[in-house]
């Protein structure tokens, strides 16, 4: 129990009904979750307005409604606080509610459409390898020290997100590294946060489906860093071409990193294979486990981090040089006796798809087939379905449309508008199937000695999405038993 009082603090009101100085539950912006005494934020939604469910909350035993539009009908016993936005007034009252538990940590956001998920857990496993206590909060999972706590937003919502940190912080833990999207940007989550350092890696097409456009997108991702105080780093891309708008604004102290621009922190790849990667990176040339152009960009940011917040270089490149990465990006598996090699990656956009087929390429030796199996969300951005056949069709030899997580879509309408991306003279390389794990089977089943088939999309999800249900789904393990068949 908290005093309603105190955690109105931060908030500024417009106007108030009822007693102030009284004790309160918990506080929430859903009304099935309204116990007897909770505070209730009646949030205008994307998909509801939460202001339609005051009675609701009420009946189910709110004593406290904080809102943007003034109830018509008011409740004698209900304290009822007018708020001008009540998405950040909710990221305000729960970090109060929980005694501010950022202030106690240094804590890293990491926001851009590709790359997230990897920094920041590289960053938790660098810092974990350096007996430093810390959270992680990312799409994969969430994590307080050795404490795994699975994953159901990139980016928690306002209460979810600040009880994280406030048990991160009685457990001890002295640096946060978490996945800020852009969701979560828009959606004030991050309110009531104080940030040490924030990371944009970059931006390509992605949610289009929610901010409508590519500049909307950009704006809000930008908010990220605008809203940083003077005391926190802000660190940017600028081999991106967004990269040095993201900092315009900010009065943090600017910080860039990029491989092929003049930057603050600057890397070079020297060696690119399936052994890792081998580059050139301010103290001089560092050995990597992880592959690729994209995940060169990862470290550098992880590097970057890491030097920002004060700590020794050398001693952060040795534990660097044994890090192994995110589940689901570029997780690799070769088959036994055909040596076919599988690839497992997180890749759901067209930039994303692009460079790990990129990546791949640079890998192969010549005369391999390279089969690409992908799908697209449902109930998601329209537009990048055709990009995103054509990527697929025009960097790879074969390609098998199927089912990412069609949700509430018919999978076969979502291959269709896929297919309207795929040019004439390539339409032969590619055919549809919409059960994922019957394309997984026959691409497995047509490749030969030495090919190569990546499988895009889904990453580290154990699930498939279908009409509402979340069926157990594995991409790598299906992939692995597709191989043990193939083996027998």
């Amino acid at each position: 129990m908290k005093n309603l009082k105190y955690i109105l603090s931060p908030v500024s009101l417009l106007q108030s009904q009822g007693e102030i100085d009284l004790q309160i539950g918990q506080i929430t912006a859903d009304s099935r979750k309204v116990k007897d005494g909770d505070v209730f934020v009646a949030i205008k939604g994307w998909q509801s307005d939460g202001h339609e469910f005051i009675p609701q909350a009420v009946q189910s035993g709110a004593r406290v409604i904080v809102c943007e539009q003034w109830p018509t009908n008011l409740h004698p016993s209900v304290t009822y606080l007018q708020v001008a936005d009540a998405a950040m007034s909710l990221g305000l009252l729960c970090a109060a509610y929980y005694d501010f538990p950022s202030k106690g940590m240094k804590v890293v956001g990491i926001t851009g459409t590709n790359g997230k998920t990897t920094c920041a857990t590289l960053m938790y496993q660098l810092f974990s390898a350096m007996q430093i206590p810390c959270g992680l909060i990312s799409t994969v999972e969430n994590k307080i020290l050795d404490q795994v706590i699975p994953a159901t937003h990139t980016t928690p919502d306002a209460p979810g997100l600040q009880r994280f940190l406030r048990q991160m912080l009685d457990a001890g833990c002295t640096h946060v590294f978490m996945e800020v999207s852009s969701h979560a940007i828009h959606q004030q989550r991050i309110a009531g946060l104080e940030f040490a350092g924030a990371c944009f890696t970059n931006i390509t097409h992605d949610h289009l489906d929610y901010h409508h456009t590519f500049e909307e997108y950009i704006r809000v991702k930008k908010l990220f860093f605008d809203h940083l105080p003077p005391s926190a780093f802000a660190l940017s891309n600028i081999d991106d071409k967004r990269g040095t708008v993201m900092l315009q604004n900010t009065t943090a102290r600017k910080k860039t990193y990029a491989l092929k621009l003049p930057a603050d922190y600057k890397g070079k790849i020297l060696e690119n294979n399936l052994d890792g990667l081998y580059m050139h990176l301010d103290l001089g040339e560092v050995y990597f486990r992880m592959i690729g152009e994209f995940n060169a960009y990862n470290l550098l940011c992880v590097y970057a981090v890491a030097s920002e917040l004060g700590f020794d270089k050398q001693e952060v490149l040795q534990v660097m040089s044994t890090l192994k990465g995110a589940e689901g990006r570029f997780d690799y598996l070769m088959s036994e006796k055909e040596q076919i090699l599988g690839i497992v990656d997180y890749a759901h956009t067209p930039d994303a798809l692009i460079n790990v087929l990129a990546t791949i390429n640079k890998l192969r030796k010549g005369n391999e087939t390279l089969f690409t199996i992908v799908g697209c969300g449902g109930d998601r951005d329209k537009t990048k379905r055709p990009l995103m056949a054509m990527v697929a069709c025009e960097h790879s030899n074969r390609v098998i449309f199927t089912s990412d997580n069609p949700r509430s879509e018919n999978p076969q309408e979502i291959l269709k508008e896929m297919e309207l991306g795929v040019p004439v003279h390539q339409r032969k390389k590619y055919v549809c199937i919409a059960d994922r794990r019957e394309a997984i089977k026959t691409a497995v089943s047509i490749a030969e000695q030495g090919d190569i088939i990546l499988l895009a999309g889904k990453g580290h999800e154990k699930y498939q999405e279908i009409n509402g249900v979340k069926n157990p789904f594995d991409d790598k393990s299906i992939l692995h038993e597709m191989f043990e068949m193939l083996e027998k």
